[in-house]
């Protein structure tokens, strides 16, 4: 029961962070060595400026200093967080709600910051693959050199070359890249949580989903003839996070006929 207050406790505090790095990390600013301040005044914000949530609500969204309007991204993002964590308490035994709770918020990180600035950090991305082979291991620690593990680490092999190979393919038929590395590599991710039964699953939950979206993004805005052209770029990091998510929390989709 302490984990789980816990848990929910810091969820918000988590993604007042996210919310810094989501915002400085694309543009090589500091994350952690900065002070936080008002973007239309500069000023320095203190602690009380900074209770994720609250502090919005009782500041009415702007600067306690000059008055202006925050946004509403910080709040979006603490609450972003809290429903992750709310989530992985809901969905996972108690013992995987931490990890589990982890993942999805350095996929959320991801995810924003690639729908952004079509970018996947290897900072951020690099570090899930050993993380996902330490929770393989760390659910059968009598397996550290057995099928498990090394159904992760295949996983993760197989994700990233699989995923490097297509990209290769396509610039080579298509003369310009059209899947980045950074891809490959959040593919690779997935393998080592998922293993390598479960990068199927994450395909496609991801295929599907980022298909649906790009076409509905091409009829609102016009540019359908683009999209189906392949000359519009989608950032595909978003609908993998997803991807790997969803076959974290609910296991690989089983396809065949009942019975």
């Amino acid at each position: 029961m302490l984990s789980v207050f816990t848990l929910l406790l810091a969820a918000p505090f988590i993604g007042s962070f996210l919310g810094t790095l989501i915002s400085r990390l694309p543009e090589g600013r500091p994350v952690v060595f900065d002070r936080s301040r008002c973007e239309a005044c500069g000023h320095v914000l203190g602690a009380g400026d900074m209770v994720p949530l609250f502090s919005w609500l009782l500041l009415k969204g702007r600067c306690r200093h000059c008055g202006a309007k925050l946004g509403i991204f910080y709040p979006l993002i603490e609450l972003a967080a809290l429903g992750v964590a709310l989530w992985a308490l809901l969905t996972m035994p108690p013992h995987l709600a931490w990890p589990t709770a982890a993942l999805g918020w350095v996929l959320l990180a991801l995810a924003l910051i690639d729908a952004k600035h079509f970018l996947l950090p290897d900072v951020l991305t690099l570090p899930l693959i050993p993380a996902g082979l330490a929770v393989a291991w760390w659910l059968d620690p009598a397996g550290l050199l057995g099928a498990q593990v090394l159904h992760h680490a295949l996983g993760a092999a197989l994700g990233f070359l699989g995923f490097a190979g297509l990209a290769w393919a396509y610039q080579r038929l298509r003369g310009r890249e059209g899947l980045g590395l950074g891809d490959a590599k959040l593919l690779a991710a997935a393998g080592a949580w998922v293993s390598w039964s479960g990068l199927g699953s994450v395909l496609l939950w991801a295929a599907p989903i980022a298909l649906v979206v790009s076409l509905a993004a091409g009829l609102i805005q016009g540019t359908l003839s683009d999209k189906l052209a392949g000359r519009s770029a989608l950032p595909f990091g978003p609908f993998l996070a997803l991807g790997l998510w969803l076959t974290w929390l609910y296991g690989p989709i089983r396809l065949g006929w009942p019975g």
